[in-house]
């Protein structure tokens, strides 16, 4: 099912009575999902992702905007007509029900041609229980079950009726870093073998990027970029969502560029074709660092944090805003610990420029 979202805008008023503008929880979001994609709504707390959920299943309607499933406006449509399926990030369930007719719930408050009888609604369940791998669970009560089952459950309790779109909002926050990692492949999976269109909901980027077709990057109520998330990685707009997506974070520096030149500090350490003399905020992913001894740009050794094929210089630099600057390089290198300072080359594709007032990104030939 396509999800067309059209000028999206929801407002609330604002608690401070002293303030008369009314607080924007999301703003002007236009966007249209494909049939079928998962797409990821990331960003910050507070920045409207869980608000754009809501006003997609209709637990809020919009202040301004449309909303259409298809062809359907379905903007002024209650929830419970529109189709949709909804995992919460606390599961929700049931606690005197058993997993079976946790899942059934849904299915017995179908009414008129839709009404299912109690073999065909047992049926359903147990199908849906094989698909999410928990149909041998299906007697326990929720508290027999680890948090990844509960999880799984309410994943199927939303499938059963196979909704038009199924949207999760943070539906991993609760288990723990292992259980995490193997949730979201089993919702990538689910969702590659029932073709629903889902939205995801996280703050996490690398939930977001593992396992999304597309990805929304969201603050304060404003789509920053959309994108296929290793596109967004690569070509960031503005310094906002640079900094937002990557693991460990990207390195941003002052610097200023003069006759088509990158400084930082007292180091020139790469051409800018096409860039005005000016100040600006220089990204570096950590893995745009190149381990040379005549490396343009300089650092203050700090240490090595071993991480198996790889490891991760640790130093400082005077201009750097991160208290210390990450430099992932293969554990193949060799790094004189003894040293006060390494030098790098840097990788012109893995630098990005961004005005300094603007924080919007500055493109500059990199060849």
């Amino acid at each position: 099912m396509k999800v067309v979202l059209q000028n999206l805008t929801k407002k609330f008023p604002n608690r401070n009575r002293k303030l008369k503008e009314d607080v924007v929880a999301v703003d002007n979001f236009t966007f249209e999902i494909p049939d079928g994609e998962l797409i990821g709504l990331l960003g910050p707390s507070g920045c409207g992702k869980s608000t754009t959920l809501n006003l997609i299943c209709g637990l809020q309607k919009p202040t301004s905007g449309k909303i259409f499933f298809g062809d359907d406006d379905v903007t002024d449509l209650p929830p419970e007509n529109r189709g949709v399926g909804l995992v919460f990030q606390n599961y929700a369930l049931y606690p005197h029900l058993t997993v079976k007719q946790n899942i059934t719930f849904p299915l017995e408050n179908l009414r008129g041609a839709d009404k299912l009888t109690k073999q065909q609604m047992s049926d359903k369940a147990e199908a849906i229980a094989k698909l999410v791998q928990i149909d041998g669970l299906l007697d326990r009560k929720p508290s027999e079950l680890s948090g990844g089952q509960q999880q799984r459950v309410a994943i199927a309790r939303a499938l059963v009726k196979m909704p038009r779109v199924l949207l999760l909002d943070e539906p991993l926050s609760n288990l723990d870093a292992r259980l995490r990692l193997q949730t979201r492949e089993e919702i990538k999976r689910i969702q590659r073998e029932t073709g629903i269109t889902t939205v995801f909901v996280t703050h996490d980027q690398d939930e977001a990027m593992s396992i999304s077709d597309r990805i929304v990057v969201m603050k304060d109520g404003v789509v920053q970029q959309i994108g296929k998330p290793q596109d967004v990685y690569d070509d960031p707009v503005n310094l906002f969502v640079a900094k937002f997506l990557g693991t460990p974070p990207i390195n941003v520096f002052e610097g200023s560029v003069k006759g088509g030149k990158l400084t930082i500090g007292a180091d020139t350490v790469l051409d800018v074709k096409g860039v005005s003399d000016q100040d600006v905020w220089v990204g570096i992913r950590p893995e745009g660092f190149v381990l040379r001894d005549d490396g343009a740009f300089s650092c203050k050794l700090s240490g090595l944090e071993v991480m198996g094929r790889d490891v991760s210089v640790v130093s400082t630099n005077e201009q750097s805003v991160n208290p210390t600057v990450r430099s992932i390089i293969s554990a193949e290198n060799k790094v004189d610990l003894a040293a006060e300072t390494v030098r790098f080359a840097l990788k012109p594709h893995k630098v990005f420029l961004f005005n300094k007032k603007t924080e919007e990104r500055i493109r500059f030939d990199a060849e």
